[in-house]
């Protein structure tokens, strides 16, 4: 008879190759979820750039410019008349979307498209029913510089001779200049 000898040998091959599995999902979940942080991080600046390009070209596309500006030309000249225009890129603009702000050393003038900011064509007519400004055209803009203080071109010389004028558009953009009133008399030119 013979005799066989059975060894118990112990096969690690098999549970090698399950651990490796195991790591080598794990690894792929892992690179999963860092690969959904990295695109949601993206998305979301890319949102971020979005929006603030829009917002950027919304405040200087939606603003107006001033060619120039003069001590209005009627008699008494107590107001100021500019030359505008949309800024490129603009869109039509209602004239009720305008307000403005003049500081003098007398105190602040504020107010509205179409009320105390007169609009008209270059040939001095009013403009359309809807009072809209469109891009690409020149407009005047007849200033009253005495609602609430008074910040005349008579008052402005006498004093410093300066005024900050802000107009803002709704939904749009800002536009300084700076008035010097050297000459208070009617068509003298401050910007």
């Amino acid at each position: 008879m013979k005799s066989e000898e059975k060894s118990n040998k112990q096969d690690n091959y098999g549970a090698i190759g399950i651990g490796a599995m195991i790591v080598f999902i794990a690894l792929i979940l892992v690179a999963a979820v860092a690969a959904a942080v990295i695109i949601q991080t993206a998305e979301k600046l890319q949102q971020n750039a979005q929006t603030t390009g829009d917002d950027t070209a919304d405040n200087m596309a939606g603003k107006i410019l001033i060619e120039t500006a003069f001590v209005d030309p009627t008699t008494p000249a107590n107001d100021y008349l500019l030359f505008i225009s949309l800024a490129p890129g603009s869109d039509s603009l209602v004239t009720t979307d305008i307000t403005f702000q003049l500081f003098c050393g007398n105190g602040v003038v504020e107010g509205t498209g179409g009320t105390e900011m007169t609009f008209l064509d270059m040939d001095g007519t009013g403009l359309d029913v809807a009072n809209t400004l469109t891009p690409g055209a020149a407009y005047q803009a007849l200033l009253q510089a005495e609602s609430g203080d008074d910040c005349s071109p008579d008052i402005v010389a006498a004093d410093d001779g300066e005024a900050q004028l802000y107009i803002h558009v709704a939904s749009g953009g800002t536009t300084y200049e700076t008035f010097v009133v050297d000459d208070d008399s009617a068509g003298a030119i401050v910007v």
